[in-house]
């Protein structure tokens, strides 16, 4: 029985496999269980990876992208982003009664 292998059992941390996985792709998973595995771990791509990915995009992808970052950069300097207060509170009959009961009760 010397001929059989047995297969190993060990356990992987959670750490472990996030550091193995910012380090690069895993060439023994398939692409979507990498993603999966990713997503699950919280593990993001090398910054290689992230530039890799920047280069296969199309040129409406990126004109895209420049469009988005130019409004974005308008409505900043308009002020538009900011908080925008918001209507006056309109005085109610209901909410005047319910004050005067609250301050004949002390």
């Amino acid at each position: 029985m010397q001929g059989k292998k047995r297969p190993m059992n060990c356990t992987v941390s959670e750490s472990a496999a996030q550091a193995v996985l910012r380090r690069g792709c895993v060439p023994d998973l398939a692409p979507d269980e990498e993603r999966l595995l990713r997503m699950r771990l919280g593990a993001a791509l090398p910054l290689s990876a992230r530039l890799e990915r920047i280069a296969t995009a199309s040129d409406d992808d990126i004109e895209l992208m420049a469009l988005e970052i130019e409004t974005f950069c308008k409505l900043r300097e308009r002020g538009a982003l900011a908080a925008r207060p918001g209507p006056a509170p309109r005085p109610s009959r209901t909410k005047e009664k319910i004050i005067r009961a609250l301050r004949k009760t002390r």
